[in-house]
């Protein structure tokens, strides 16, 4: 597949994440869940004139009948045909499956994450490395996840189990597999807080900033509220510096469709072309708003001038 990337402007995790971490904002990490609402994503960043990153993973190549090299596809067109010039990352989220990252890598995905925060710590360690140093030797940055982050709609992981990550654990992690972003558990949890309360471990936070150097990243970022997650991002010398993104957009283009249940790429690809544009509106609306009241990352873009 021939992609043309434009300087400056498609980017790598760290680059983006770094501007993040020394201004004090948070890059939207966003899960369209369909190809054809990475366009409504990517248009927002433009409005807001943010940093923006647009994600997929693993599981939802399943559930949802996604290609991983489609919906590269679709991210370069739009970067493309739009004329996007905001900085943008295009990331694999949680990810198992060396092959999975493999062809993530192979297809133009800049930025991957291996997930193997349910294996004991040393192996976590060994299968992060392994991931490392194949990416980094095909200049893809690399996220990796250590503690477990519960969940309420088994998208992302397997289990509702939550363990919150241990911050001398953290300065072990990141220091021996090289890894450019970090995930942490401190509290969130993916999917929909529909009985739990979420409640950000702010000193926990804290504690792992102070110990480690890369980027943290807050996953369950959906109907986590206003107020947790900008003690979070604006910890000093960097707290969360991405947060991902994907419930609040689905539910959004459920409410819009009047269905009960997710929509899938076939489907996506049979709606009417006024459905089509009326529920990318929405999409977009909602990750403005993100963008402006959430992220703190409105004119982020400016920084990377």
């Amino acid at each position: 597949m021939e992609i043309k990337l434009k300087a400056n402007n498609v980017s790598s995790l760290t680059k983006v994440l770094s501007v993040a971490m020394q201004n004090q904002f948070a890059v939207g990490s966003f899960t369209p869940r369909a190809s054809r609402m990475i366009a409504p994503i990517l248009r927002a960043a433009q409005e807001k004139n943010s940093a923006v990153i647009v994600q997929t993973s693993e599981r939802e190549q399943e559930r949802y009948g996604i290609n991983l090299a489609e919906f590269s596809q679709e991210f370069y067109r739009v970067i493309q045909d739009e004329n996007i010039t905001i900085p943008a990352v295009l990331h694999l989220d949680h990810t198992k499956d060396f092959n999975v990252i493999a062809e993530a890598i192979e297809v133009g995905f800049t930025s991957v994450m291996i997930d193997a925060s349910e294996q004991p710590f040393e192996k976590n360690m060994e299968i992060t490395n392994s991931v490392v140093e194949y990416a980094h030797s095909k200049g893809v940055t690399v996220e990796a996840e250590l503690g477990k982050i519960g969940t309420t709609d088994f998208i992302e992981t397997d289990v509702d189990e939550e363990l919150f990550t241990e911050p001398e654990e953290a300065k072990r992690f990141v220091e021996e597999t090289g890894v450019d972003a970090l995930a942490v558990s401190v509290g969130t949890s993916h999917g929909v807080y529909s009985v739990k309360e979420p409640k950000i471990d702010i000193e926990r936070l804290k504690e792992i900033r102070a110990l480690t150097s890369v980027p943290l990243v807050l996953h369950g970022g959906s109907g986590t509220p206003l107020e947790q997650i900008k003690k979070a991002i604006q910890i000093p010398n960097g707290g969360i510096s991405k947060v991902n993104i994907a419930t609040d957009l689905e539910h959004m283009m459920i409410k819009i469709l009047n269905r009960e249940n997710y929509v899938t790429e076939k489907e996506w690809a049979e709606l009417p072309t006024e459905t089509l544009t009326l529920v990318q509106k929405a999409v977009q609306n909602v990750v403005e708003d993100k963008i402006e009241n959430f992220l703190i990352s409105k004119n982020s873009a400016a920084y990377f001038v």
